[in-house]
């Protein structure tokens, strides 16, 4: 059985977590503060979850969600993830992360500063344009109606179809917004980011299919985000 390893365990990995148990998958959380501090998530997720270091998690992993405040990216254990797949859900807030001065610029994207750092990773960015609660919510089985789509942008195309394959069997489907430099397109303030799927006041979200997200992604227009 695949297993995921979440390097921070929030909002974002919480959520990503529940929904890979309810999916089927074993799950190996982490966070900065330690595994004590996640007995409680562990012991409502069941017995495929466990808690561990961000080294554990990206060591047992066979996909790794990266879903820590950007500005710790480089803490991120790449060693560990040496040839791996890692979903990269990072934003970029200059109020908490400081200043990044590529991203600033445009000479970069969010999920390119951590392919950088995770040189022998393959990075495929994911899940950073949903609202947690939207995202806890909207996952329906394959060929549902109302089902989601989520956009991912990566530079691997095996990668890409690895995490495609996780996204349907937890129940969204996939855009391919192309390579980790259009990643731009869904980052912070572009159409894509959160809108399709309702406000954060709405805590149960609107269902948003891939023609819907592919309208928004082709929407952006560069320095948006």
């Amino acid at each position: 059985m695949t297993t995921i390893g979440l390097i921070g365990s929030g909002n974002i990995g919480s959520t990503v977590a529940r929904l890979a148990v309810a999916a089927g998958y074993d799950v190996v959380l982490s966070n900065s503060r330690g595994p004590e501090t996640l007995r409680d998530l562990v012991a409502e997720l069941g017995p495929r979850a466990r808690a561990g270091t961000p080294e554990q998690a990206a060591t047992d992993g066979d996909i790794a969600v990266v879903t820590v405040p950007l500005k710790a990216y480089r803490a991120v254990p790449a060693d560990a993830l040496k040839g791996k797949v890692v979903i990269d859900t990072n934003n970029y807030y200059p109020e908490r992360d400081g200043v990044i001065t590529e991203l600033e610029e445009g000479a970069a994207t969010t999920g390119e500063l951590l392919q950088r750092h995770l040189a022998d990773a393959h990075v495929v960015k994911g899940f950073n344009n949903i609202y947690f609660k939207h995202l806890a919510t909207l996952n329906r089985p394959a060929g549902a109606a109302d089902r989601t789509a989520l956009p991912i942008a990566g530079d691997d195309a095996d990668a890409k179809r690895t995490v495609t394959e996780f996204l349907d069997r937890i129940g969204y489907d996939t855009v391919d917004v192309g390579p980790l430099a259009e990643n731009w397109r869904t980052q912070r303030d572009t159409p894509v980011y959160v809108t399709p799927y309702g406000a954060f006041t709405d805590p149960v979200g609107t269902p948003a299919g891939a023609r819907a997200v592919q309208e928004a992604v082709a929407a952006a227009t560069p320095n948006a985000g």
